[in-house]
Parts: structure tokens; sequence; C-alpha cells
């Protein structure tokens, strides 16, 4: 599935099984609380933190896939068309860091 393909997809499926979007700025919420969740798995699996036995059931991919639906119903609701957004986006990095990561002493 292309970003394009998926961006329809979550507008087919919000406008059917969902109802409606939630407002932007509800989904702004949603988005850091979803992050959350990915970084709270995170800080258990690859940082110091312990697992509680309730957090042992939890799944990064799942989670993930919660992050970037939420954000692709933002993008949705906002007109932002993201196959556009990250080519625009990797131009201007691989410009901006053409040589800056290679020089940089403290990933060598």
């Amino acid at each position: 599935m292309t970003i394009k393909q998926a961006q329809i997809t979550i507008d087919n499926w919000i406008n059917t099984i969902g109802v409606r979007y939630f407002s932007e700025l509800t989904n702004m919420a949603i988005l850091t609380e979803e992050v959350g969740e990915v970084a709270r798995i995170m800080a258990r699996k690859y940082g110091e933190q312990s697992f509680k036995e309730s957090d042992k059931k939890e799944d990064l991919g799942d989670e993930l896939a919660d992050v970037l639906f939420v954000l692709m119903c933002i993008a949705n609701q906002t007109g932002v068309d993201l196959t556009e957004a990250l080519e625009k986006n990797l131009k201007k990095k691989s410009k901006r860091d053409k040589t800056r990561h290679a020089q940089n002493e403290k990933l060598k």
C-alpha cells in the first residue's frame, strides 16, 4: 500500500466506520497519546525501565500503526498529501545534510 492509498483507505474508513473525523485539535491530542504509548514500549524494551506485567502484551508495531493512522487523519483533514510532503522533505534534508552527518565525529 502506498502512502496515498493509505490516506484514501483511512479517509474511507473514517467516513464509514468512524462516522466522521474528530477535530484537528482532538486528533493532535490523540497523536500525542499514541506517541506516548510508543515511548512507553521503547523505554521498556530498549531502555532501562522494566516491564510491568500489564506492559508485556504491548505490540510496538501496532502502536506505531496507531501513530501513522492518526497522523494520516490529521493530514487528510488539513489537506496535506503526505507523499508530496515526504518527497519535498527528503529533498530538503538531502540538500541540507549532504555532508553534515558524514562529517559528524559522533557518528563515526
